[in-house]
């Protein structure tokens, strides 16, 4: 059956046409974003939503979404999904964060423009049949210094622009490497040289807790005098109160604001103030922009729901389609590992502990982390996946710590799971062999070479004669079928395991017998997912 993909709000056809080209049914409603109580009412029949801003993913709807896969926003910001609440949904949450680059740093700029010349007031003044030519005196770009705060993908752009305007640019941004500042040819500067030097400050950064209102009152105060401000990044990262005192004393000499914290914005101290310019959110608004951030979406979702690609995922590592043809076998390797351990360990985990070696060292290993992670975290979660475990095992205090060697052994790669409780250390390896198939290679440190099966049951004992003939004599006399059998020692006459395949489910009452015969230690049905 093929995946079914809403579409909420206004997207461009070329999108629309592309989930269909890819085989996935789409469902195309623009206006069902502004309407949350039939969005609600809905939303369970789809595997994708994709929406740009009008649609508001709320804890309701993600309740209401019992088959969500994905939500794709075209454009950067998901200020309108409950992030928080589509992790613990399991629900990936993309964006598309090329798409508009260059559209928003030309508005940044455009924005400079504007406010170092006054042209907005000087154009109203001009319509208005009046000829102010001595008011608007304005100031050059040419040789003054831009302080960028935030140099990333559409900064790095401003940044770029900025130099070819002749203008000196600083940047603040704590990611920014030394090397990439050079080979960008910005000064790498903390926030207050930044202040203090800047003559206009641009914002190109998310809103985050670190980046609320990273121009208080108390930045806004430490400015150059005459300074002039634009934000085309996101509401919220400017005092807007202090700002408008500032302008109003005249230690800043105007403004260029975008984005405002509550949108559509009715009323803001900003508004009507001397130059001060203000668009309602234009950054990403052009035709070629829209077309592109709607065309990626429609790509990034079809490349998830069809091959387990992720792409720009904000709460899950990305995986390409190549590295998911490479990664599916190791993927499902790793989720067999945690599944395993995850049954037999019936104590809180206070930490898990993985190991890469050789070959597997070399791939994604967030992504193979979160696969360990879920398969560990559904015993106590059945609904659990990669998404949502990482965020189950942080809330539960869990420490996640990665290993990676060069080749070691016989295996040119392998992944090993260690769980850290109270009581125990348990752990389990395992490697995918030439045909593309999992198997176990090691249990609590006794080789073994066993491949997964749907159903199977686990027992430990002492290595003596008997523990064969009792299983199978057991099995047969309940009528459960043993398809195959895997036995492994730690030495002869010391400590033993054995992997039976069986056909379904061992019922309780034979595990009981098992355990009533005092010959096993431990006695343990096991269930995997090998579709």
């Amino acid at each position: 059956m093929a995946p079914r993909v809403l579409i909420s709000d206004e997207l461009s056809p070329a999108a629309v046409q592309i989930f269909r080209d890819r085989g996935i049914d789409v469902d195309f409603q623009p206006t069902l974003g502004k309407d949350k109580d039939k969005l609600a009412e809905v939303i369970g029949q789809y595997d994708g939503l994709a929406i740009r801003s009008a649609t508001k993913v709320t804890q309701k709807i993600l309740d209401a979404a019992t088959n969500l896969r994905v939500i794709g926003r075209a454009g950067i910001g998901v200020d309108n999904v409950d992030r928080d609440a589509a992790s613990k949904k399991g629900v990936i949450v993309m964006n598309t964060p090329f798409g508009n680059m260059i559209t928003t740093a030309e508005h940044a700029i455009a924005m400079m423009f504007a406010v170092a010349r006054q042209i907005p007031e000087a154009s109203a003044s001009t319509h208005a049949g009046k000829w102010e030519k001595s008011k608007f005196m304005g100031v050059e770009l040419t040789g003054k210094t831009l302080g960028v705060i935030g140099a990333g993908n559409i900064g790095g752009i401003v940044c770029d622009r900025a130099r070819g305007l002749k203008m000196k640019v600083v940047a603040y941004d704590p990611f920014l490497s030394q090397e990439k500042a050079d080979k960008m040819g910005v000064e790498k500067v903390e926030l207050d040289v930044l202040l203090a030097r800047a003559d206009f400050i641009t914002l190109h950064v998310p809103l985050t807790d670190q980046t609320r209102n990273i121009l208080s009152r108390e930045n806004l105060e430490k400015t150059k005098a005459g300074v002039r401000i634009i934000n085309c990044a996101r509401g919220g990262l400017v005092d807007k109160q202090a700002l408008a005192d500032l302008l109003t004393s005249g230690h800043i000499a105007g403004a260029a604001f975008d984005v405002f914290a509550q949108e559509p914005a009715k009323e803001n101290p900003l508004f009507n103030l001397p130059n001060v310019v203000c668009t309602p959110h234009l950054g990403a608004a052009t035709s070629e922009a829209q077309e592109n951030v709607a065309l990626q979406v429609a790509e990034q979702m079809s490349d998830y729901l069809l091959t387990g690609a992720v792409t720009n995922a904000l709460n899950m590592p990305s995986v390409t389609a190549e590295e998911a043809k490479v990664m599916g076998p190791w993927i499902k390797l790793a989720d067999h590992l945690g599944a395993f351990i995850g049954q037999m360990t019936d104590e809180p985990i206070k930490a898990i502990n993985i190991l890469y070696d050789g070959s597997v060292a070399q791939m994604n290993l967030s992504a193979l982390n979160c696969s360990v992670i879920a398969g560990i975290m559904k015993r106590a979660n059945p609904d659990v996946n990669m998404v949502s475990a990482p965020v189950i095992a942080e809330e539960r205090g869990i420490q996640i710590s990665t290993t990676n060697q060069h080749k070691s052994g016989a295996f040119d790669g392998y992944i090993k799971v260690t769980v850290v409780t109270e009581e125990r250390e348990r752990s389990i390896a395992g490697t995918v062999f030439s045909d593309g198939k999992p198997r176990f290679i090691q249990i609590k440190g006794i080789n073994i070479d066993a491949e997964v099966g749907a159903h199977m049951l686990y027992t430990t004992n002492e290595d003596v004669p008997g523990i064969i003939g009792t299983l199978g004599m057991t099995m047969g006399e309940n009528g459960v079928n043993i398809a195959n059998f895997t036995l492994g020692r730690s030495a002869a006459k010391g400590e033993a395991i054995a992997l039976l395949y069986v056909d379904d489910v061992v019922p309780a009452d034979v595990i009981g017998k098992l355990e009533k015969t005092g010959m096993f230690q431990q006695v343990k049905p096991l269930v995997f997912d090998v579709a």
